[in-house]
């Protein structure tokens, strides 16, 4: 399926078929979060964070497509994400666009 962070698709004439969503809330265990706690000390990127947002990503991405799908879209267009601190270490990444049909 196809997303895009566009309006539209270029060639394409599109039918509306509603907002589609997918999130995922991460959080990392208490030794990664200690590890990464030291970081803040030295400095440098905060690879275990990452990695969990990242991984956060990807499924908010995975869900927010499968609705799309069960709608019948062909793609979603003017994609979208959000992130969200819930407590400390973890975090929620909203995915969402307009699921639309190509005519």
């Amino acid at each position: 399926m196809i997303f895009v962070t566009t309006e539209g698709i270029n060639g394409k004439e599109l039918e509306v078929l509603g907002m589609a969503r997918g999130s995922s809330v991460q959080c990392r265990h208490i030794g990664k979060d200690i590890g990464a706690s030291f970081k803040t000390l030295v400095g440098g990127e905060m690879v275990a964070y990452k990695e969990m947002m990242d991984d956060a990503r990807d499924i908010a991405t995975s869900r927010m497509l499968e609705e799309a799908a069960n709608m019948g879209a062909d793609a979603v267009v003017a994609v979208r994400f959000t992130t969200s601190a819930i407590t400390q270490g973890a975090a929620e990444v909203l995915a969402y666009g307009t699921a639309v049909r190509f005519k």
